[in-house]
């Protein structure tokens, strides 16, 4: 009887402790893109990772990412940490030749916290590094100028992505990496992006994809 017991209070401790982690949050929301990703046919051409800046890009224009064979895997609100986390379940196991990374914004709005400029460039050194592992081609890009984050104000932006744009830049120019210049054709006097391209401030119109795209496309022609 007391073996029954005890066995009957283990079964009960493996179930709850089960349910529990079932319910813990999908941090860096792995599930986003699971079910897409097992469509996908191998190797792929260009996945553009990213956060709500990619991801309203697909929903913006998706005929750009359709036309072009491109596969958008942004997911809103993350940071660069969070990038790292499932690059390789939504860029490595689709096995493109090249990834189009567009991050930083996030970090710089302290989104999970205070991060130094260092460490958000690390995360994308190490999305690199990755890619360069598996044979992808890293395309980096500036991160989209910003005058004010509507949901975290006072921070002041505008400098801090300037600062994180040249250290992108820097990296890219030292290990012959293709570097994308957005911010320089978005930016308006203030640092900010301007109402022509975007109705608060951060997040491109169509107008303002636009202008990307034909600042990107011509170093995508080769895949």
């Amino acid at each position: 009887m007391k073996n029954i017991k005890k066995c009957f209070m283990l079964a009960v401790c493996i179930f709850t402790a089960s349910s529990l982690f079932g319910q813990q949050k999908d941090w860096a929301q792995f599930g986003r893109y699971a079910e897409a990703n097992k469509t996908v046919k191998t190797p792929s051409k260009v996945v553009f990772m990213g956060n709500s800046i990619t991801d309203g890009w697909w929903s913006t224009d998706s005929l750009f990412f359709k036309t072009n064979g491109f596969i958008g895997r942004g997911i809103s609100g993350q940071t660069t940490a969070e990038m790292l986390v499932r690059f390789r379940a939504d860029v490595i196991n689709l096995k493109p030749k090249a990834v189009v990374i567009l991050a930083g914004t996030n970090d710089i709005a302290q989104n999970n916290g205070y991060i130094a400029m260092e460490n958000i460039l690390g995360n994308i050194i190490s999305m690199v590094e990755l890619a360069k592992a598996n044979n992808i081609d890293a395309i980096l890009c500036s991160v989209l100028p910003a005058y004010e984050f509507g949901w975290r104000k006072g921070l002041e932006p505008a400098g801090k992505i300037i600062e994180l744009n040249k250290m992108i830049k820097a990296y890219a120019d030292c290990n012959k990496l293709t570097y994308i210049d957005y911010h320089s054709r978005l930016a308006d006097e203030r640092g900010g992006l301007p109402e022509k391209y975007s109705k608060d401030g951060v997040h491109p119109t169509l107008d303002g994809y636009k202008i990307m795209e034909e600042i990107l496309l011509p170093a995508l022609k080769r895949y």
